[in-house]
């Protein structure tokens, strides 16, 4: 057992179990439908022991037997088990719709809430470990509800029911059963509450094992490079052996529930029969009377078991509940105003962007962006430049509003980005990262993505402005190829090729290119290159590159280090100042030549 002083529920498990009701404060008709079953499970189940004693009474001696009244209590008894069959079953699928139901609300309202998240949460919390609190968590708080319904409503019903019954036959006896039972609720309390804080640490380990193993199952190919098999195994066996000694201790200690529970109702069984016997031979009661006792002794404790069984399945649950709980109280991002303007919803935007004074950093401790200021015409091609680190793309995360400048601010066709709603702010934009994404479904459909309407000559169009309609066709399905994860056995370049389609089919009047063609080959870059001049016309474009010789052209090229603007110009004007820019490209120049 564990040391240490026994853990007491806390007020945060009061709030969740409060809150777990008002979830199933929605199906309460059901639940009260239920709890009827449950009682006339409960009625007509303590009932034939009374019949069986019955029985047991019309065999006066050998060769004297009242068949008739025999045969009688016996046709009862059939119809009563058939019955209570009957309501059993339905209380037990009436409790599934409850349980997968409140199941579902919580799970859907987590991945709801998820999509509504700040950036700023996903960039820190791993994807493994919020998989790990939507589906396992759930799942194990799911079974501790079931086992409640299922197992607690009759449980308390049968304890309450046979007392009754008891004290209707003996009431002496009773009270001895009575005096004998708060020895199995103490064991029970005493063992329980050592259990949830293993359940809560399994669930934590369960979160962090699942995380590692979609890290590295995702990269396994960069494991693989760097020879890191044996580092992943050895940091896997870690977590997993963490996982295993906490799911041990805690399965250890609420199995010791069963157990020594039942060794309680087994002395207050004996002492029923002990006493009874007594009783029986002294003739204060029936044989009959005595094994309708005894029938009731064996079923009142059972109950204890099944409770003391709920209660640790709870102590479960809560911990895998205020997990989820944990997430779905996470601060949304903030929402748009009521008043927020809906971006070319009157008028098709011109694609002016200016940015004034902007600060901003991800740890407020160090600075990032300082006092940036930028002007952009309409169908302007602007070209962010700098080292690793130094903001560039942060820059582009704020122009989307995926994050919010901690000074200053947007304005996209005069209106400040946070007045706007965010829907039609980046309906207004067009990306194709250096990261690829692509769904686990059809070629056609990831073309499609932006534009789900977009008819088949369309999808076609854009994938040869892309360059990408020949290997397309080559596959064994053409456009209905079904991709895996992630691009399945694509290469890089071909998977960027199709995300550089995915934007051709749909152009919006901005654009941002974050190393777009840096999964090309140079041949494909260069047609490509030429499919980009052509989409760019009139667009205003922001252009993040790391090889220079492809922005040469741009209208306005900002050079960043450390987070400050520190040249902007022409690539001719910048080449000229022999400043930071010159040093970049010549160095560049020198290495590709």
């Amino acid at each position: 057992m564990a040391k240490g002083k026994p853990r007491k529920m806390t007020a945060e498990d009061r709030r969740t179990i409060g809150r777990i009701l008002r979830y199933i404060r929605k199906y309460m008709h059901l639940v009260i439908i239920s709890i009827l079953l449950a009682a006339v499970t409960v009625v007509m189940t303590l009932y034939l022991p009374i019949l069986t004693g019955y029985a047991v009474d019309t065999i006066v001696g050998e060769g004297n037997v009242d068949w008739v009244k025999l045969m009688d209590i016996l046709k009862l008894m059939g119809v009563l088990i058939i019955l209570t069959a009957l309501a059993q079953w339905l209380m037990n699928h009436i409790n599934n719709i409850v349980t997968f139901r409140v199941v579902e609300d919580i799970r859907t309202k987590a991945f709801n809430h998820v999509e509504e998240l700040p950036i700023s949460y996903l960039d820190k919390h791993p994807a493994g470990d919020l998989t790990s609190r939507i589906i396992t968590d759930i799942d194990q708080f799911s079974q501790g509800l079931l086992m409640g319904f299922t197992q607690l409503f009759t449980g308390v019903l049968t304890i309450l029911g046979t007392l009754m019954f008891m004290f209707y036959i003996e009431p002496v006896i009773t009270v001895i059963v009575i005096c004998l039972t708060p020895l199995s609720f103490v064991v029970a309390s005493l063992i329980a509450k050592h259990t949830y804080n293993f359940f809560q640490k399994q669930s934590e380990s369960r979160g962090e094992i699942t995380a590692f193993t979609e890290e590295m199952l995702g990269n396994l190919k960069v494991v693989k490079a760097f020879s890191h098999e044996k580092d992943a195994q050895e940091r896997f066996e870690e977590i997993n052996e963490k996982l295993s000694g906490y799911s041990f201790k805690a399965t250890f200690i609420s199995s010791l529930v069963n157990p020594a529970t039942r060794c309680v109702n087994n002395i207050v069984y004996a002492a029923v029969g002990v006493s009874g016997a007594f009783m029986a031979i002294k003739t204060l009661i029936t044989v009959g009377e005595l094994v309708s006792f005894l029938s009731y002794a064996n079923q009142y404790t059972k109950p204890f078991n099944e409770i003391s069984g709920v209660v640790t399945e709870l102590q479960n649950a809560i911990a895998s509940a205020s997990r989820v709980f944990e997430i779905i109280d996470e601060e949304a991002m903030v929402p748009d105003a009521p008043d927020a303007v809906v971006l070319g919803e009157n008028k098709e935007l011109e694609g002016r962007v200016d940015i004034e004074h902007l600060w901003f950093s991800y740890d407020k401790s160090r600075k990032l962006l300082t006092d940036i200021n930028i002007h952009v015409k309409p169908g302007e091609t602007v070209a962010i430049v700098g080292p690793t680190g130094c903001g560039k793309s942060t820059l582009i995360n704020l122009l989307m509003r995926f994050y919010e400048p901690d000074q200053g601010g947007i304005l996209v066709d005069g209106f400040d980005n946070r007045s706007v709603t965010r829907g039609s702010l980046r309906d207004n934009f067009g990306m194709v990262l250096q990261e690829t994404w692509l769904k686990a479904t059809t070629i056609r459909r990831n073309i499609a993505y932006g534009k789900p309407d977009a008819t088949m000559e369309e999808i076609v169009e854009a994938a040869k402005k892309a360059h990408c309609d020949g290997f397309i066709r080559r596959l064994p399905q053409g456009y209905d190829t079904v991709l895996g994860e992630d691009g399945g056995s694509l290469s890089q370049g071909q998977k960027q090729l199709l995300c550089i389609a995915r934007l051709m089919l749909r152009l919006p009047p901005m654009l941002i290119l974050d190393e777009a063609t840096s999964s090309i080959d140079t041949r494909t870059e260069l047609h490509i290159q030429h499919a980009f001049d052509r989409m760019m016309e009139g667009r205003t474009t922001f252009i993040v590159a790391h090889r220079l010789s492809t922005i040469r052209n741009a209208d306005l090229i900002l050079v960043l280090k450390d987070g400050n603007i520190i040249e902007q110009g022409k690539h001719e004007e910048l080449l000229q100042k022999g400043g930071f820019y010159s040093t970049l490209y010549n160095s560049q120049f020198a290495k590709e030549a």
